[in-house]
């Protein structure tokens, strides 16, 4: 994993930008997962009994998910600069998706480009540029990680 300083920072003024309101985007980030790809509720079995975007946006559940998806993001952007913490992060992350919740992993690059989708709408399209590459680091190494799994 090699970013440029700029890169590094373009990445984190990005972030910060969305992750202001990480519990509000983190859930807006699964709603349109679950709207646009129903197939990804199917791992969450205390979702699936919601149909509505509006039931979702309200549920805590949700909310609560959202929000950690956009925190373990974020530990992983301040790591940036740092290949074995940011690794120390995916890592287990990548492990127990694969181990035990056995997740498909073509989810974490739909829920990238969501993430990507919702940057470009909210920020435009230099915010979305400057975060690609940590949304392709983060789903290169889960790859990876689902690899040495036996995925």
């Amino acid at each position: 994993m090699s970013f440029s300083e700029a890169e590094v920072q373009s990445a984190r003024g990005a972030w910060e930008k969305i992750y202001v309101d990480a519990e509000d985007n983190g859930t807006a980030v699964l709603i349109r997962m679950f709207t646009e790809h129903p197939d990804t509720k199917s791992y969450f079995t205390h979702f699936k009994g919601m149909d509505s975007a509006e039931e979702m946006k309200q549920s805590d559940q949700v909310r609560g998910h959202g929000k950690r998806v956009f925190t373990a993001i974020n530990d992983m952007v301040q790591h940036l600069d740092n290949t074995e913490a940011f690794l120390g992060i995916l890592n287990p992350l990548g492990q127990k998706h694969a181990t035990q919740l056995k997740i498909d992993p073509k989810n974490f690059r739909i829920i990238c480009d969501i993430i990507l989708q919702l940057m470009e709408e909210k920020f435009g399209g230099d915010c979305k540029a400057s975060f690609e590459k940590v949304t392709n680091e983060i789903c290169t190494h889960l790859t990876n990680i689902y690899k040495e799994a036996g995925w």
